[in-house]
């Protein structure tokens, strides 16, 4: 028996809750673009930390991560109880804000510490999505293991370049 015949939840709200997380989602790509995009100058004359992705990688990352996150994350507010959504939203809620935080912060203002200390909480508040997918089932966890470990990666980038640079 699925968790979502246990729990009961309208078939309304939780089409609701699946247009929340695609939303967000969006918002997340729009915006990361948006702020990623600007001074591209400024971030080429940036001394890079040795472990830096080549940028190809980051095109197809992001794709894989965006599209995964939005599909795990809809297969999870589908199914999961009604605790495990809410939890779920709200880790992702504040997850993207993090996220958010942390391409506004290094590449409009240029803050380096402030911007790596916001994608390290992203990576943390992340930790519970994942749990979540994988209580959900196995595969949806799996899917966002890539997601989850570049996020860490990221992080540790930003901390190299507040290193070599701040």
């Amino acid at each position: 028996m699925s968790e979502r015949t246990l729990s009961g939840p309208s078939t309304a709200w939780r089409l609701f809750a699946v247009g929340v997380v695609i939303a967000a989602i969006i918002t997340y790509a729009a915006l990361s673009g948006v702020w990623v995009g600007t001074d591209g100058s400024w971030y080429r004359s940036l001394e890079q930390p040795p472990w830096q992705p080549p940028p190809s990688v980051f095109g197809l990352i992001w794709t894989y991560n965006f599209v995964a996150l939005a599909v795990v994350s809809s297969v999870v507010v589908w199914q999961a109880v009604p605790l495990r959504v809410g939890v779920l939203i709200f880790f992702l809620a504040a997850s993207i804000t993090s996220a958010l935080a942390w391409a506004y912060l290094f590449y409009v203002p240029h803050e380096f510490a402030p911007a790596a200390i916001a994608l390290s909480s992203a990576a943390v508040l992340t930790v519970p999505i994942v749990i979540i997918a994988f209580l959900t089932r196995p595969l949806l966890g799996a899917l966002l293991l890539p997601y989850q470990i570049w996020v860490a990666l990221a992080a540790s980038l930003s901390w190299g370049y507040l290193h070599l640079n701040g």
